[in-house]
C-alpha cells in the first residue's frame, strides 16, 4: 500500500504529537493547529481532539468515522486502545507511540475491502454519495472500495418486512409453585453452579407476582430488596419465564437506566441460547424517540440534509441496514457517532415530535418501531424501561396488548419516573413544539415536517366537520409562543397572550427568586400570591388555550366517526393512520387540557395535590425557557392508578429498595398506599464481605468551598489509586473547575481523566472507555451515582465531594414539608450515599475504598454503608496513605483484584 498522503494527529492532557510517514515528534499547540489548518490530519475523535488543541474549527479525518462506515452496527470503545482491539493491532505504549498507531490503523480499516467483509453490501453506493458530500474520507474510501458486479441494493429495498399477525389471546390462568421456580433457577444457573440460598429465596418469592389476581385493582404486588450479589435478574427471569411459558403471556421488565436495559438482554441468552429463537422470545422496547425514523433519514439522504449531517446520515443509513433493532440510543449504533457530529442531525433522523403517520408512510411495513412494538407482542419477555411503561399505559396505542404482569428493576427510582412522567410545563419550548406540531414549521425550515393540515389532507376533504376542525386548531395554535420569543421577552415585547404569560412569569421569577444576579443558574419562585401582570395574563392566555383545545377534541370525534363510517378509500393503511391521529391528538388534547387546569390555580387557591411553581431555565448565561411547572406531591398516585391497578402482579426490586429508610418508606415511594391489597416483601443481605473488602474514610481536612484544595485532594487519592476512581459531584460547575486543574497534572502521572460535561462524548461511552483502561478515572455527576457496572479493579475508588443534600428546590421543600422535615432529607442521602457505595463491590473479588470530602458528614447518616464497614475519619495525608497502599495496581489488593472474573 503507498504511504498515507495525511500526518496524523494525537493531543492528550500529556501533550501532542504528530506522525508522518515514519517519523513522529511531540510538537507545541500551535504548530499543531497550524498544520491542522493546512492539511488534513488523520485523528480519533476530531470534536474532543479539537477541545484539547482549542481548535474547535478541528475537521480532519476521523478514524472514528472509517470505521463506522467500515464496521456499521459494531462496537469499539473510542480510544487507541479500544480501536487496536476491534481492528486486531497491538495496543500503543503511550502517547508518543499513539500518533504513529493513528496512521496503522487507518492503513488496516482502508484495507478491509480487500478481504472477507461481512459489510461490504450498500458499501459502494454509500462511499460514492460520501464522496460527492465531501468527506475528508471520501477520496481515499471511494478509492479502496471497487465497484460491485451488479447493482446494489437501496436500503429501503432490503430491509426486512414485519408480518401481520392474529391477535394474542389473553394470558391463561396458571398457578406457579415456588418449588418450579427454584428448579428453573437451577437450569438458567447451570448444574454445575454453585448454589445460592439467597437468590433461591428471591426466585421462590418473586412467584408470587405471578399468582392469579383475586380481586380488580388490587394486583399481587411483590417488594424484593436484594443486596448486590443476589443474582436478581435470574432470580426473576425463573419465575417471569416459566409464567410466560405456561400462560402463554408476556412478562415486561422495566429497568430506569439503558445500562441495565443492555445486561439483562445479555442474561437472557442463558433462557434462549440460540439466538433465532431469542430474537422471538426477547424483545427490547423503548420509546419512540429511541429509534431511526426511515421517513426522516429517507428525507435526510434526499437533501433534506446538509453538510456534515449529510454525512451523519449517511452514516447512519450504513448502520441501519446492519443493525439488530434500529435502536439509535443504546442499541448497536456506537453511542459515540451523533457526538462526532455535535448536534448536526441525530435528533432529526428519530421521531421526536410525534409526527409519525403511521400507515401513511411508505416505510411503515419496514418501520424499526412497528417491528418492536409487533415482535413485543410475540415475546414471552420485553425488557422496556419505566418511561415506556407509563406511557405505554397511559397514552399507548397497542391496548388489546397491555402487560399483565410486570418486573420493575431498579424499584427505587419508580418515584422520579413517575414524577418526570405525569407532571405538567406550560413553557415557551413546550409552546414552540405543540405549534409546530399543529401548523408546521415556521419559515422556510428544511425537511419534510408538515403541520396537521397537510397530514390529514385526506380527511379534511372526506369529511367537513374534520377539516373546520382542523382549521380551527391550525388557527388557534398561532397564538403559541413562536420562533424567536425568548428575544422578544428579553426585550419586552411578546406577541400574543401565551408570549405576555411567559414574560409576566419571568418578571415574577426574577423579582422573587434567590441568586437572579447569578446567570449560571436557572430561577424558580413558587406559584403563590401572584402580582398583577401574571393574573392580567392569565385570562387571555387560558382563552387561547381554550380555544385549541375545543378543535382538538372535536378533531379526535370527528376521526373516530370517520373510522366507523368507513369510507371506500379507508383501507387497512388509512385505517391504522387515522388511529394513530387519534392518538397523538388525545395526547395533545390532554396536555393544553392540563395547561388549563395549571392557569386556573393562577391567583386561585392551591390544590394540595400538586406543586406548582415558576421558572427561568438558564445554563452559562443563557436563558433557554421560561414557563409554570406542575407536579403531584405524591406522583406515585396516578402510578398506581394507571399502571399498577390494570396489573395482575408486580415485582418491584432493587439493591436499595428501603435505601434510607424502612419498608413504610419503600412502600410510599412505589405507590402501594393506593392499591387496596397490602404488598408481600422479601429481603436478602447481600453475599459479599463488605468489612473485609470496602472501607469508608471521611476526610476531614479540606475545607468546603475551598476549590484548589478540592481538585488537590482529587489529584492525590487518583494517583495513590493509580486510576481506577469514580468521582462524584452535586454541581457541575464544580466538576469542570476540578477537571481543569487536575487533568494535565494526572496525565503527566500516565492516569487519564474523563469528564461528564467537559468531553464532547455520551455518558455511555464514558463508562465503557473508563471501564476499558485500569488506569483511567472519571468525574461525573448523578447520572454516574446509580446504574453504573463497573466489576473489577476499574473501579476501586469512589471519591465524592461532599455530603449529597438534595437541591432547595420548590418541589424539593413542599414534599419535605410533607414527609417528616429534616428526617426526609436524611432518607434521600442515605439513599444516595448508598447508591453511590454501590458502584464499588459488584464482584466477590473486588476491594475497593469509599473517600467522602466532607468534614461535616453527621453520624446519623452513616446507616447508609453495610453494617461491619470500617467508617474512619481521617486527614488527607491519612486517606492517600491508605488508598496507596490498599488500592494501587501494585499492592498485593491490586494485583488479586486484576484477576479476570
Amino acid at each position: 500500500m503507498l504511504p498515507l498522503p495525511h500526518p496524523a494527529l494525537h493531543a492528550s492532557h500529556a501533550g501532542i504529537w504528530i506522525a508522518r510517514g515514519g517519523d513522529t515528534r511531540e510538537v507545541s499547540r500551535g504548530e499543531a493547529i497550524r498544520v491542522a489548518a493546512e492539511t488534513p490530519v488523520i485523528v480519533l475523535n476530531a470534536a474532543l481532539t479539537g477541545q484539547r488543541l482549542g481548535y474547535a474549527e478541528l475537521s480532519g479525518l476521523d478514524l472514528l468515522e472509517l470505521f463506522a462506515f467500515m464496521h456499521p452496527a459494531r462496537f469499539a470503545v473510542p480510544t487507541p486502545g479500544g480501536l487496536a482491539r476491534a481492528i486486531g493491532l497491538a495496543v500503543p505504549d503511550d502517547d508518543g507511540a499513539t500518533a504513529a498507531f493513528l496512521l496503522e490503523a487507518t492503513a488496516r480499516l482502508l484495507a478491509v475491502p480487500g478481504g472477507d467483509w461481512p459489510e461490504r453490501e450498500g458499501a459502494w453506493s454509500s462511499a460514492q454519495s460520501l464522496f460527492r458530500l465531501r468527506w475528508p474520507w471520501g477520496p481515499l474510501v471511494a478509492h479502496h472500495v471497487p465497484k460491485p458486479p451488479a447493482n446494489e441494493r437501496w436500503l429501503f429495498s432490503k430491509l426486512p418486512e414485519w408480518e401481520e399477525t392474529a391477535p394474542r389471546p389473553a394470558p391463561r390462568t396458571v398457578q406457579l409453585d415456588p418449588a418450579e421456580a427454584e428448579a428453573r433457577l437451577v437450569v438458567l444457573t447451570g448444574a454445575g453452579a454453585e448454589q445460592r440460598v439467597g437468590q433461591r429465596a428471591y426466585a421462590a418469592a418473586a412467584t408470587a407476582a405471578f399468582a392469579p389476581r383475586a380481586m380488580r385493582d388490587a394486583p399481587n404486588l411483590v417488594l424484593a430488596e436484594a443486596g448486590t450479589g443476589i443474582g436478581k435478574t435470574l432470580g426473576y427471569l425463573a419465575p417471569a419465564s416459566l409464567w410466560a411459558e405456561r400462560a402463554g403471556g408476556a412478562v415486561w421488565v422495566s429497568t430506569y437506566t439503558k445500562a441495565l436495559q443492555r445486561q439483562l438482554s445479555g442474561e437472557t441468552a442463558r433462557l434462549f441460547p440460540d439466538p433465532a429463537l431469542r430474537r422471538v422470545k426477547v424483545v427490547t422496547r423503548k420509546g419512540r424517540e429511541n429509534y431511526l425514523c426511515l421517513l426522516n433519514l429517507e428525507d435526510a439522504l434526499q437533501g433534506g440534509f446538509a453538510g456534515r449531517a449529510a454525512v451523519l446520515a449517511q452514516l447512519v443509513a450504513r448502520w441501519a441496514a446492519y443493525s439488530a433493532d434500529g435502536d439509535m440510543v443504546g442499541g448497536d449504533l456506537p453511542g459515540w457517532l451523533p457526538t462526532l457530529f455535535r448536534r448536526n442531525g441525530p435528533t432529526a433522523l428519530t421521531d421526536r415530535r410525534g409526527e409519525c403517520v403511521y400507515a401513511g408512510c411508505p416505510h411503515y411495513r419496514k418501520c424499526f418501531i412497528e417491528r418492536a412494538a409487533r415482535a413485543s407482542a410475540e415475546a414471552d419477555i420485553v425488557i422496556a424501561n419505566h418511561a415506556l411503561v407509563m406511557v405505554n399505559a397511559a397514552r399507548g396505542r397497542e391496548t388489546t396488548t397491555r402487560p399483565t404482569r410486570y418486573v420493575f428493576d431498579e424499584g427505587h427510582h419508580l418515584h422520579d419516573a413517575a414524577d418526570a412522567m405525569f407532571a405538567t410545563a406550560l413553557t415557551g419550548a413546550e409552546c414552540i413544539e405543540l405549534r409546530r406540531w399543529v401548523v408546521g414549521p415556521d419559515g422556510n425550515t428544511r425537511g419534510r415536517r408538515r403541520g396537521l393540515a397537510a397530514r390529514l389532507s385526506d380527511v379534511a376533504s372526506y369529511d367537513e366537520a374534520g377539516g373546520r376542525a382542523i382549521a380551527d386548531a391550525v388557527e388557534a395554535a398561532r397564538a403559541l409562543a413562536s420562533d424567536g420569543w425568548l428575544g422578544r421577552l428579553a426585550e419586552g415585547r411578546p406577541f400574543g397572550a401565551i408570549e405576555t404569560l411567559l414574560a409576566a412569569v419571568r418578571g415574577l421569577a426574577f423579582a422573587r427568586a434567590e441568586g437572579g444576579d447569578d446567570a449560571g443558574y436557572g430561577l424558580e419562585t413558587e406559584l403563590a400570591e401572584p402580582d398583577g401582570a401574571l393574573i392580567e395574563a392569565a385570562g387571555p392566555a387560558a382563552h387561547a388555550l381554550d380555544a385549541l383545545l375545543r378543535p382538538l377534541v372535536t378533531l379526535g370525534r370527528r376521526l373516530e366517526a370517520v373510522l366507523a363510517e368507513a369510507p371506500d378509500w379507508m383501507d387497512a393503511a388509512a385505517r391504522a393512520r387515522v388511529e394513530g391521529a387519534i392518538a397523538s391528538i388525545g395526547w395533545r388534547a390532554e396536555t393544553v387540557a392540563a395547561w388549563l387546569a395549571l392557569l386556573a390555580r393562577v391567583g386561585g387557591p392551591a390544590d394540595p395535590d400538586f406543586v406548582d411553581w415558576l421558572s427561568v431555565d438558564r445554563t452559562e448565561g443563557r436563558e433557554f425557557d421560561v414557563g409554570l411547572h406542575r407536579h403531584w406531591l405524591d406522583p406515585t398516585r396516578p402510578f398506581a392508578e394507571i399502571v399498577l391497578k390494570p396489573a395482575h402482579g408486580a415485582l418491584v426490586t432493587s439493591a436499595t429498595l428501603t435505601g434510607g429508610g424502612d419498608w413504610e418508606t419503600a412502600e410510599a415511594r412505589v405507590g402501594t398506599p393506593h392499591l387496596g391489597r397490602a404488598p408481600a416483601r422479601f429481603e436478602a443481605a447481600s453475599p459479599f464481605d463488605y468489612p473485609a473488602h470496602a472501607q469508608v474514610l471521611i476526610v476531614t481536612d479540606v475545607k468546603r468551598g475551598d476549590l484548589p484544595a478540592l481538585a488537590n485532594a482529587y489529584a492525590r487519592l487518583i494517583v495513590a489509586a493509580e486510576g481506577g476512581t469514580l468521582g462524584l459531584f452535586t454541581a457541575i460547575r464544580r466538576l469542570r473547575a476540578v477537571h481543569g486543574r487536575i487533568a494535565d497534572r494526572l496525565a503527566r502521572e500516565g492516569l487519564p481523566l474523563h469528564a461528564q460535561h467537559v468531553d464532547p462524548i455520551d455518558t455511555g461511552t464514558l463508562v465503557d472507555i473508563f471501564r476499558d483502561d485500569p488506569h483511567s478515572s472519571l468525574l461525573g455527576t448523578d447520572a454516574l451515582r446509580d446504574g453504573v457496572d463497573v466489576p473489577g479493579h476499574s473501579l476501586r475508588l469512589v471519591v465524592m465531594e461532599g455530603v449529597p443534600w438534595p437541591k432547595p428546590t420548590v418541589l424539593h421543600a413542599a414534599r419535605k414539608l410533607a414527609g417528616g422535615g429534616s428526617a426526609y432529607d436524611d432518607r434521600i442521602v442515605r439513599a444516595r450515599l448508598a447508591q453511590a457505595f454501590g458502584r464499588l463491590i459488584r464482584r466477590a473479588d473486588d476491594r475497593g475504598a469509599f473517600v467522602l470530602l466532607s468534614a461535616a458528614m453527621p453520624s446519623r447518616l452513616l446507616g447508609a454503608f453495610p453494617p461491619g464497614v470500617e467508617v474512619a475519619r481521617v486527614t488527607l495525608d491519612e486517606a492517600v496513605e491508605r488508598v496507596r497502599s490498599r488500592l494501587s495496581l501494585g499492592s498485593p489488593i491490586g494485583q488479586g483484584a486484576r484477576t479476570p472474573a
